[in-house]
């Protein structure tokens, strides 16, 4: 079952631990969702949205449910998916996923995730509850994870909001 607008509009963090074990399905990829991690928010320094709005970050501010890919470092994209309410800035990006389909390999980093499958700004501002190209599907798969704090970043290094398997 492809994941519906009401899943996304949750809490941020309840969305981060409920994606691990879900199937991100784009294009012929398929891959287990093995690591997320949270962005909540103006009063989180990490988020894109802290400062407002902005071109890059207007997606965030948007319904749940969207896609909002952004670029850094001046050569990775980074998946991410809009949560929470409307006009409330937040996201959970997809650090990791173990392919299935094709081939069976694991993509550990935001970064070698897109780069991986190809994802990229064209790929920014897809309902992800109504596409056929990108979309997460629930497929019954419980992983164990553990709660660490977030990587990648020089802000909010004290949220324990990065979410992982540990199996």
């Amino acid at each position: 079952m492809i994941l519906n607008r009401a899943f996304f509009a949750q809490d941020t963090n309840t969305v981060s631990t409920h994606l691990i074990g879900k199937l991100l399905c784009f294009h012929n990829f398929q891959g287990i969702i093995t690591e997320t991690e949270s962005y909540i928010g103006t009063d989180d320094p990490a988020c894109h949205g802290a400062r407002g709005v902005t071109q890059r970050n207007k997606v965030m501010f948007g319904p749940a449910g969207f896609s909002y890919v952004y670029f850094i470092y001046g050569k990775y994209y980074c998946l991410n998916m809009v949560t929470e309410a409307l006009n409330f800035p937040s996201a959970t990006l997809i650090r990791g996923i173990k392919l299935i389909h094709p081939p069976y390999t694991y993509l550990d980093g935001p970064g070698k995730l897109c780069q991986w499958l190809g994802i990229n700004l064209n790929h920014n501002g897809i309902d992800v509850t109504l596409s056929n190209l990108l979309y997460i599907k629930d497929i019954g798969c419980t992983l164990p994870y553990k709660a660490t704090p977030r990587i990648g970043i020089s802000k909010g290094l004290d949220k324990m909001w990065r979410y992982v398997v540990t199996d």
